[in-house]
């Protein structure tokens, strides 16, 4: 399988438009790429495998209900937050980094796909005043730093599955950092919702808040 089709293999249900949406979004970045490196060049090649499934997998672990209000802190280009807006269409998504050339990226996509659920902030994650359901991000930092980050960040009303936390994308091995990490944590390893070697190391860490 390659680009789009694995996307479709293990996202069935996409609808029309949300095809067309994922179908756009290699050229919108290979064309963004070449202005404003957002995306590792070797990894262009394999983009919907490594940018694309990757972010999607915390939909294989959350499934938001409509109406949530997710944070994506540390987006670069705009992941893993412009595919699960592409997904869910009924739910909120801010998109924060401290590099201001990436959030323009992020806004222009956003624009250019026409997702009205997606907004983009240059700013500190740490400076966001707002709540979320869920706050969701693609290693950017240690966990425990990246806690602190989040501290006040989270609505009190739990509206889906799981309660309100982090969900995040990390490979490897995490027993040393996650060690300080009082909180309740789940690991949920991507090799079980995807046969690629790529994601054989990987997970989604859920904290809840």
């Amino acid at each position: 399988m390659k680009g789009l089709d694995r996307v479709r293999h293990y996202f069935p249900k996409l609808t029309a438009d949300q095809i067309d949406k994922f179908n756009q979004l290699e050229d919108l970045y290979g064309e963004w790429n070449a202005q404003i490196n957002v995306i590792s060049r070797k990894d262009t090649d394999n983009f919907y495998q490594r940018h694309v499934l990757h972010s999607l997998a915390i939909a294989k672990v959350m499934e938001f209900n409509p109406g949530s209000k997710v944070l994506d802190i540390g987006t670069g280009g705009g992941f893993p937050g412009v595919p699960l807006a592409i997904l869910f269409p009924e739910c909120q998504f801010h998109l924060v980094d401290s590099i201001g050339k990436k959030i323009k990226v992020v806004n222009e996509v956003a624009a250019s796909l026409g997702l009205k659920n997606v907004r983009g902030t240059h700013e500190r994650a740490e400076n966001i005043n707002e709540q979320f359901d869920f706050i969701v991000s693609r290693a950017v930092t240690a966990m425990p730093k990246f806690i602190k980050w989040t501290k006040g960040q989270f609505l009190k009303t739990n509206n889906n599955k799981l309660k309100n936390g982090i969900l995040y994308l990390k490979g490897g091995d995490l027993a040393e950092e996650m060690k300080p990490v009082k909180k309740a944590v789940q690991y949920f390893n991507l090799s079980d919702f995807y046969t690629e070697e790529f994601f054989e190391t990987k997970k989604v860490v859920y904290v809840r808040n």
